[in-house]
């Protein structure tokens, strides 16, 4: 704010508004706006907000209009010597320059606060862009040594899946062989239960026909039993084939006592 600004600043820290219309002058050369002058200055005792002075005296505190009007200012100084009016002139020309080297010195006092705060995060900006250079630079580590991996798995993804293919091929073809074989041995297999079963019916039947010609005719007693018209002639035959003698004496022992029936006819 230079020396021909208009207005001036409320010099209440949390407040910095433009003043307008009314505002509160103190004797230590602060100024305030109408609403905060209002509220510090209506209760007792009276201390400037600024610098904390006691404002005791009954001109120490005073409401001015900023934008007075013409008859005021006609009749403000007037009837007063040169002296008084330089005077006052000067004393307001004074509180003017006070304002604005005091504004002046808040901007400044703002602007190294702003920059140390500046130079603060610069460099928490660089420590935060080292850090992550570094981190960067590990993670394009870590992705080239992942890129060599997984060419290496990929490499090796091709050769086990080129051997996979060869193993299903020779699969493949020992299921065929498998096959075929089978079918073969199952060819086989009916054949022989076929060739089996056939030669056990053949044994059953050869067995059957055997006790069947067993149990009708005995070995040696077809000549004893035939009583056809030539029964005689063939029960003699075999008497001279084995030899009478020979053929009663292995008998049962009730042959003896046939041998009389036998010797009379």
């Amino acid at each position: 704010m230079s020396i021909c600004d208009d207005t001036l600043l409320c010099n209440f820290p949390k407040c910095r508004a433009k003043l307008s219309a009314f505002a509160w002058v103190t004797a230590c050369s602060h100024v305030f706006c109408d609403q905060h002058g209002s509220e510090k200055f209506s209760c007792s005792p009276v201390i400037c907000p600024a610098c904390s002075s006691a404002l005791s005296g009954k001109l120490d505190i005073v409401r001015m209009e900023l934008s007075p009007s013409e008859e005021y200012k006609a009749m403000v100084l007037t009837g007063l010597r040169p002296d008084i009016v330089l005077d006052i002139s000067s004393r307001a020309l004074a509180f003017w320059s006070y304002q604005v080297h005091q504004e002046r010195i808040y901007q400044e006092y703002s602007l190294s606060r702003a920059e140390s705060q500046l130079k603060q995060m610069e460099k928490v900006l660089t420590q935060q862009n080292q850090s992550r250079e570094l981190e960067l630079t590990a993670l394009k580590g870590e992705i080239a040594s992942l890129k060599k991996m997984m060419d290496e798995y990929k490499r090796n993804y091709s050769e086990v899946s080129e051997k996979l293919m060869q193993r299903n091929r020779q699969y493949q073809k020992l299921q065929g062989l498998y096959d075929s074989l089978r079918m073969r041995s199952m060819v086989v297999g009916a054949g022989e239960r076929h060739t089996e079963q056939q030669m056990g019916h053949q044994d059953y039947n050869a067995d059957n026909n055997a006790g069947v010609a067993r149990h009708a005719t005995p070995q040696r007693s077809p000549p004893f039993l035939s009583l056809g018209p030539e029964g005689d002639s063939r029960f003699l035959s075999v008497l001279e084939a084995d030899g009478g003698k020979t053929f009663f004496q292995f008998s049962s022992p009730g042959r003896d006592k046939c041998r009389p029936f036998i010797r009379k006819h």
